[in-house]
């Protein structure tokens, strides 16, 4: 019985809490669900399994299936997949050697789809002394080898078999017809057959029927009836005969004739085996008409002569390829509960591997379940298929146990499981498992698809597994698969990451065709933190000439790292000559004066802006202002104004130009030029950007100059802006420092506040936080006008809790968790704010506990708060 201790919960939970349970494992030990994960409407398990047990009960299920094989043969085919010399091993076996025992090792090994072995066994059997293959073991080779569409290695294998004849001990013009018959070939087949017939040679009732078949399978109507004529002349009719007419027939769409054969059968007394129906089931089926088939099975099934499974599994198979899944589940069940019908494993195995594609999980485990409590062994497709359903729950550390125990139950993976597993593991994080099973898979002749080779290839290089992926991309050459670009272009940004720059760049070297941008960025940095200035510069130059983005972040690392090597000058202009040749552009030589300012080089800046100037490129107003901030950065305000005065009277300045300058100037704390470059800008009716609105107040107010402060907040206010965040925190706290403000306030603005939009009440709530004016404003009441003077944002609650503090920590508590609601983040400035009100109200305690808070929410506390502590 499978599953032991699957089998043991089963009997005393329902199924689905099995199947729940293991999601939930699968839940609590991963942090994510693969992407074909089931159906997440469970119940809530009563019990929990570890992974080992649902192991150990599917190997246990599998091991089954080999119990019920001839010892014998398991030996055989260990010795076969070995790597080992088999031919000594079996040669030690001492096999009784004759046409049944090699035709039980074909069938063996041919449904477990183990096709190498089969041939080296075929191939060793025919080179023992004491054997010689017959017809019956060439048959059964072509079959699998047609099975696993392999037609051409049987047409090889005739040609050299042909012009061998003398070394064969068999029928060797029934073995070429056979043979090409089965290769697909019926044209050869035929032409052969006559030259038999020519000599005086004959099929028997085997070969007449095999060739029958194959001019069915290839549409060869007058050949179809002649040989069929022959066989019933011969005597060698039988009910293949008549299976392989109902397939012609069937084939020719005479579904009408193909029922008054069976009906003419029926009634000339010849018993029915059931294939003879089944065919017509199953291309009823096929064409939709599962109505017509269910009567067909009713009606001829009646007569008891047959057994009705295989008409039942080849209507579930119609069901599954007509996608119809429910349907076929349902009848499934029907008739297992009314008629104790247990279909074979290739039919469970049809839904089964259905529902996978379809990622109906609970339904593929209902039917594993089913399988194990009917005793139906499973087999390679059945147990692949198993594999694939633990990898798209996304446990795959119980599909790897399996795997890599598929030696103690034969599993023979398959190209999806191999698929499945390497996918998930790569999902999962476990690149190593995943390699592995692809390094297994190649020995087994499978390699994978693109989308599972790219999958695995962005693993490795993601955890920087070199040689690894050299081996990868090695072998995929070999098989001629050619990765993309983009496979390439992780592995030499893995390189460089590893620090294996010139790995890389010889790689890019070999590939420059699929170099793509990331992978010069990537190569570019590695160059540059090596000091390798020059190359950087190459690839920098190949960058622009493939067309990639040049961009700021790329370009000052590069300049940097050339202005620090010997001769920086001639490096910094050759490397500027080079990108500009024959096509000088603005947008190259700014990116050149941006670099020289960031590595604090303003003359190398201003020398290469002077020299767009002299070879007549057009400069722009980013060029302009990259001087400026080159100046700025140095500390030179006088070349500032310089450089400003001079575009100034070339006519060459913009609003562009001015805003920068001013908001420089604040930052060099040259307000007063500051201040009289932005009213100069309004005088010649441009109007300063908001920025400049606000570093100004903000510096004018950090000077105590409140006067000039309120003034240019009217000035903005007159244009018909709506203050800032910034702007109003900016007063807000500054009312909190001095009164001074509320009274310039009150001076500037009695008499214009409504005229001015929307800021009537600036002056009260700069007088109520400042303390100088007296209202009766709730702490709601103030937060909701503020909210209609600007937008509010954490600043604006941190000065609100701070005013609140003063005097009552439990509004101030209410607040803060107003704040939260909000879908505000509190940040460090609101817990300290917290803190040290609690701590100035004696309430110690409570204040250690919001330093504490503040730790765990990741903040580190300022130093008069760690004093709390």
């Amino acid at each position: 019985m499978m599953l032991s201790t699957l089998k043991h919960h089963v009997t005393k939970h329902k199924p689905n809490s099995l199947f729940s349970s293991i999601l939930t494992f699968f839940s609590n030990n991963h942090s994510s669900l693969s992407p074909s994960s089931p159906p997440s409407s469970l119940p809530s398990p009563s019990f929990t399994i570890s992974k080992n047990d649902v192991a150990d009960s599917f190997k246990t299920w599998f091991t089954t299936r080999h119990q019920s094989h001839d010892p014998l043969l398991l030996r055989v085919f260990q010795i076969l997949s070995s790597g080992d010399d088999f031919s000594a091993a079996l040669s030690a076996l001492s096999l009784p050697l004759s046409e049944s025992f090699v035709l039980r090792v074909l069938s063996h090994g041919g449904g477990d789809g183990d096709i190498l072995s089969c041939l080296k066994f075929f191939d060793w059997a025919g080179r023992q002394p004491r054997f010689n293959h017959t017809r019956a073991t060439f048959a059964a080779i072509f079959r699998i080898l047609s099975r696993a569409k392999l037609r051409p290695l049987i047409l090889d294998f005739l040609r050299k078999f042909s012009r061998g004849r003398v070394t064969h001990k068999v029928r060797f013009h029934d073995t070429l017809v056979v043979g090409y018959a089965i290769a697909g070939k019926p044209d050869i087949a035929l032409h052969l057959f006559g030259k038999m017939r020519f000599q005086g040679l004959d099929l028997d009732g085997f070969g007449y029927h095999v060739l029958l078949n194959s001019l069915v399978e290839d549409n060869y109507q007058n050949a179809f009836d002649v040989i069929a004529n022959q066989i019933r002349r011969k005597g060698y009719e039988s009910h293949v005969t008549n299976v392989i007419v109902i397939k012609h027939l069937c084939k020719e769409g005479r579904l009408e004739e193909v029922e008054a054969y069976l009906n003419g059968l029926v009634g000339s007394g010849k018993e029915l085996h059931g294939s003879e129906v089944n065919f017509l089931v199953g291309v009823l089926c096929d064409s939709n008409r599962f109505e017509r088939a269910v009567e067909l099975v009713r009606e001829f099934g009646t007569s008891g002569s047959f057994p009705l499974e295989n008409a039942y599994g080849l209507w579930i198979r119609g069901l599954v390829r007509g996608g119809r899944l429910d349907e076929a589940l349902e009848f499934f069940r029907q008739k297992r509960d009314s008629e104790g019908y247990v279909p074979s494993h290739v039919r469970y195995n049809t839904l089964i591997c259905r529902l996978l594609r379809e990622n109906r999980l609970n339904d593929v485990y209902y039917l594993l379940m089913d399988m194990n409590e009917t005793c139906t062994l499973p087999d390679m497709v059945t147990m692949n298929a198993v594999l694939c359903f633990f990898c798209k729950l996304g446990m795959a550390d119980v599909a790897l146990e399996l795997y890599s125990s598929r030696s103690q139950f034969g599993l023979s993976p398959n190209h999806m499981a191999y698929k499945y597993l390497i996918l998930t593991l790569c999902w999962d994080g476990c690149t190593n498992e995943a390699y592995r099973v692809l390094k297994s898979s190649a020995r087994a002749g499978y390699f994978p698809d693109r989308r599972t080779f790219l999958t695995l290839a962005t693993a490795l290089c993601r955890d920087c597994k070199i040689d690894e992926m050299k081996e990868l991309l090695h072998d995929a050459l070999l098989r001629n698969f050619k990765p993309n670009s983009s496979v390439y272009d992780r592995f030499i940004s893995a390189l460089c990451r590893a620090g294996r720059v010139e790995d890389g760049y010889l790689i890019h070297g070999d590939l420059k065709n699929v170099t793509v941008r990331f992978s010069y960025t990537k190569m570019i940095m590695g160059f540059t933190k090596s000091n390798r200035g020059d190359i950087a510069a190459r690839l920098l130059v190949e960058m622009k000439e493939k067309g990639h983005e040049l961009n700021r972040f790329v370009f000052r690392h590069v300049l940097n790292c050339l202005l620090h090597m010997d001769n920086p000058r001639t490096r910094f202009f050759n490397l500027l000559e080079m990108l500009t040749h024959g096509k000088p552009h603005c947008d190259i030589f700014n990116r050149f004066i941006d670099g020289a300012m960031d590595a604090k080089k303003p003359d190398l800046a201003r020398e290469v802006f002077e020299l767009m100037q002299r070879n007549g490129i057009a400069t722009n107003v980013s060029s302009q202002i990259l001087v400026l901030k080159s100046y700025f950065k140095s500390g030179r305000i006088s070349d500032v104004l310089h450089f400003f005065n001079n575009l100034r009277h070339q006519g060459v300045v913009s609003k562009k130009l001015y805003n920068p300058l001013i908001v420089g100037l604040c930052k060099s704390n040259k307000a007063d030029i500051a201040l009289e470059l932005c009213f100069e800008m309004l005088k010649v009716g441009l109007n300063p950007s908001i920025e400049c609105y606000e570093v100004l107040v903000q510096k004018l107010c950090s000077l105590k100059r409140y006067h000039e402060a309120v003034n240019l907040v009217n000035v903005y206010e007159k244009t018909g802006r709506r203050l800032t965040s910034f702007l109003g925190n900016v007063l807000l706290f500054h009312s909190l420092i001095s009164p001074e403000l509320y009274h310039t306030c009150v001076q500037l603005r009695s008499g214009i506040e409504g005229e001015l939009h929307g800021s009537s009440m600036l002056t009260p709530i700069i007088g109520a936080f400042s303390g100088c004016l007296k209202v009766n404003y709730s702490i709601e009441e103030l937060e909701e006008l503020i909210a209609k003077l600007f937008p509010v944002d954490i600043y604006t609650y941190n000065l609100l809790i701070r005013n609140v503090t003063h005097h009552d920590m439990d509004k101030a508590n209410e607040l803060f968790d107003r704040i939260c609601q909000r879908g505000l983040e509190p940040n460090r400035w609101t817990y300290d704010i917290m803190a040290h009100g609690f701590s100035n109200h004696g309430r110690k305690d409570e204040a250690k506990l919001w330093v504490h808070e503040m730790i765990r929410k990741g903040f580190y506390p300022l130093e008069n708060s760690r004093n709390l502590i």
